[in-house]
């Protein structure tokens, strides 16, 4: 739903994890948030960004697998393609 990636791209943290899977996809939380400290000066615990990964995976913006005891989380922009069709190019 459209309404659900627009909530999803409103928090400036989420769209920092995305800009970092986009950099460099399939990160554990661990990486995240070290990334998310070093480059972004983001000081969100593991909880928060646990958090934010949630809402994410709900628009469907995330996906996760899990791999023994770690858990990947990969970017997926095919749910933008809908923001892209609401409003296509006038001709």
């Amino acid at each position: 739903m459209v309404s659900d990636i627009f909530h999803a791209l409103a928090a400036p943290a989420r769209r920092a994890i995305l800009d970092e899977l986009h950099d460099r996809d399939g990160q554990t939380l661990f990486e995240l948030c070290t990334r998310l400290t070093m480059k972004h000066g983001l000081g969100l615990s593991r909880q928060a960004v646990s958090q934010h990964l949630e809402v994410l995976e709900a628009a469907g913006l995330v996906t996760s697998r899990r791999d023994g005891k770690f858990r990947f989380h990969h970017l997926d922009t095919a749910p933008l393609q809908s923001i892209v069709e609401r409003w296509p190019p006038r001709t």
